[in-house]
């Protein structure tokens, strides 16, 4: 009996070495750290999965597509478990998310776009976010006046908001936009962005009723400009889309232009990503479970005076 229960317990043993020896190992990347919400989704995502114990390989495209592409054919060779892609690219990373599925690791992608390729995205719905700002800001102006912008085309998620909100000034033609500034997808897009802003406010100085911004990075560089300028909170209101620490203490700095920021939840997608490689890829649990479609939606919540102190705590 004893000779039984000592093999029983070196048996169990051998069983947790091995366990041990083969964690989950897992890749995430995130396309360009340098702006705030790709490296929000990709640390939320390596923090969530390292606390089930899992190997992480953690890895910045720096807003390269050729990196990003060699970053995915990295993991591949390396053999992981499954990837996780934070603002990814999948139609310009075709062939690497196709190989990935070739060789039997699973994608979920946020924020990105869906891939034929990839199991999902965990996205919020665009198109009414972008209402959502869009109406907002034209309420802050009575629906009349002038508006410049500041957008990105060359995001899917950007161009969305963008979009929307040319059909909402389609339906409401008292608000003009005078001017709108685009920014290129480049590793320098901070100076980008105040270079154009600053021009596009100079070339309408004194016409301006407000501001709307694809997201809050750009968004902040404008609350600067117009501060620069003596501009004062509520005279030239400043709307963008994202959420975060820094934006919900502009929002509450009275001396800030910014007044209002749909809040997209980026740490809580980053880890619904590894929740669901948990339930997915680890207990083998049917996608559909986690949801029916290509895409897995959350909810954004629009910030702003009124309810900006319960996203300080």
């Amino acid at each position: 009996m004893f000779g039984l229960r000592k093999l029983v317990i070196s048996a169990a043993a051998l069983l947790a070495l091995g366990q041990a020896a083969h964690a989950f190992e897992l890749g995430v990347i995130g396309f360009q750290f340098t702006s705030e919400t790709h490296a929000r989704v990709a640390n939320a995502a390596a923090a969530a999965a390292k606390e089930k114990g899992w190997n992480v390989t953690l890895l910045n495209s720096e807003g390269s597509l050729p990196k990003h592409a060699e970053q995915f054919d990295a993991l591949i060779a390396k053999k992981v478990d499954a990837i996780i892609v934070a603002m990814g690219k999948p139609v310009e990373a075709d062939a690497q998310f196709k190989a990935a599925k070739d060789a039997g690791i699973p994608v979920i992608t946020v924020q990105s776009g869906v891939s034929p390729y990839a199991l999902f995205d965990i996205q919020s719905n665009e198109y009414k976010i972008g209402a959502e700002a869009a109406l907002y800001l034209l309420g802050q102006l009575g629906f009349q006046g002038n508006i410049v912008t500041a957008r990105f085309d060359l995001n899917i998620a950007s161009r969305i908001r963008g979009k929307i909100l040319d059909v909402v000034l389609s339906e409401n033609q008292g608000v003009k936009e005078l001017g709108k500034f685009s920014m290129a997808r480049t590793q320098s897009w901070r100076d980008d962005v105040r270079a154009g802003m600053q021009a596009l406010l100079l070339q309408n100085q004194g016409k301006i009723n407000g501001i709307w911004a694809s997201f809050d990075g750009q968004a902040y560089i404008i609350d600067d400009l117009l501060q620069a300028q003596g501009v004062k909170k509520g005279e030239i209101p400043l709307i963008s889309v994202d959420g975060g620490k820094e934006t919900y203490e502009r929002i509450a700095d009275p001396a800030s232009t910014l007044v209002a920021s749909v809040s997209i939840p980026f740490e809580a997608m980053g880890k619904q990503a590894v929740d669901a490689v948990q339930a997915i890829v680890v207990d083998k649990k049917p996608k559909e479970g986690v949801t029916s479609g290509p895409y897995l939606f959350v909810d954004a919540v629009l910030v702003d005076k009124n309810n900006v102190k319960q996203f300080l705590k």
